[in-house]
C-alpha cells in the first residue's frame, strides 16, 4: 500500500506531462521529444530523482517512447511511396553509429553538461524555426559521400544527446539541398526509426546498475513512463493537430522557435541558479 502511495504522484504528473507532450507534438508535427525532455527532467525532478541521473533518464526514456511512433509513421509514409529510401540506406550504419556514441557521451557526462547541450543546440534548432526562408539553399541535390556519412553520424549525436527523433535536423538538411518539406517529413520517420532502436539500447546500457533511478527502469528508461504516455501522446496528438490547422505554418514555426527559447533559458537558470 505505500509503495502504491509513493507511485501514485509519480504515476499523476507523467500522465499530464503526456497530455501536454501529445497536444504540442500534435501543434508542431514533431515527435515530441523536445518537448518531453524537459518535461521529464522537472516531472522527475519534483518526484525527488537525484539531478546526476535526471537528465539521461530523461533522454533515454524520451527516445524509448518515439520507437514505436517512428516505426509507424515510417510504415505510412513508405506505403505512400513518400520516403527517400536511397537517403536511409546510405544512412544505415552513419545515423546508429551516432546515435550510440551519443549514448556513450550521455552516460559519462554530468547533468548540467548534458543540460548545456540541450540548450545550445534547441537554440540552433529555435533560430532557425524562426528565422527559417524558402530561399535558403545549399545545393539542388542532397551531397554524397564522405559528407552524406558526415551529416548522418551528425545528425545521431545530436539528436541522440537531445532525446529526439532527428525531424527537425532532417528536414532542415533536405530542404537545404532542394527536397520538399513533405519528402522531408516522410523521411524522417525512417530516421527516427534508426535514431530510437539503438538510442533506446545504449541508454539502457549506458545507465545499467546506475544507483538512483526510479521503479522500474532498466538503464535510463523508465518503462512506468513509457507505457503511460505513447497511447497518451498518440491519442492527444490530433488534438494538437486540429489546432496546428487553424494556425498558418510560419506561425507555427515562430511558436515551436519560441517554445524552445523558453526551454534553452530555462535550461541555462537551472544550470547557473
Amino acid at each position: 500500500m505505500d509503495f502504491l502511495t509513493e507511485l501514485l504522484p509519480f504515476i499523476l504528473a507523467l500522465v499530464a506531462a503526456g497530455a501536454v507532450a501529445g497536444i504540442l507534438a500534435g501543434m508542431f508535427g514533431i515527435g515530441g521529444g523536445a518537448i518531453l525532455v524537459p518535461i521529464f527532467f522537472h516531472v522527475f525532478g519534483l518526484l525527488g530523482i537525484p539531478e546526476d541521473v535526471r537528465m539521461q533518464l530523461a533522454l533515454g526514456t524520451s527516445l524509448a517512447i518515439i520507437v514505436p511512433t517512428s516505426v509507424r509513421s515510417f510504415m505510412a509514409h513508405r506505403q505512400r511511396g513518400a520516403v527517400d529510401m536511397a537517403l536511409l540506406r546510405s544512412w544505415t550504419i552513419a545515423v546508429p553509429l551516432g546515435t550510440l556514441v551519443a549514448a556513450a557521451v550521455a552516460a559519462k557526462a554530468s547533468s548540467a553538461e548534458l543540460r548545456v547541450v540541450f540548450a545550445i543546440i534547441a537554440l540552433v534548432l529555435a533560430f532557425r524555426m524562426i528565422f527559417n526562408r524558402a530561399s535558403w539553399r545549399l545545393g539542388d541535390d542532397l551531397p554524397g559521400n564522405p559528407i552524406r556519412f558526415l551529416v548522418g553520424a551528425g545528425i545521431g549525436v545530436l539528436s541522440g544527446l537531445m532525446g529526439i527523433g532527428g525531424g527537425v535536423l532532417n528536414n532542415t538538411f533536405m530542404t537545404l539541398y532542394g527536397r520538399t518539406i513533405h519528402q522531408g517529413v516522410a523521411t524522417s520517420s525512417g530516421v527516427g526509426v534508426l535514431i530510437s532502436l539503438p538510442g533506446l539500447a545504449g541508454y539502457i546500457l549506458g545507465g545499467w546498475g546506475t544507483p538512483g533511478l526510479p521503479p522500474f527502469s532498466t538503464g535510463y528508461v523508465n518503462w512506468i513512463a513509457v507505457l503511460l504516455l505513447i497511447p497518451i501522446t498518440l491519442y492527444l496528438a490530433p488534438v494538437g493537430a486540429k489546432i496546428a490547422h487553424a494556425m498558418s505554418k510560419r506561425q507555427l514555426e515562430a511558436g515551436f522557435g519560441i517554445f524552445l527559447t523558453l526551454i534553452s533559458i530555462q535550461f541555462f537558470l537551472t544550470i547557473v541558479l
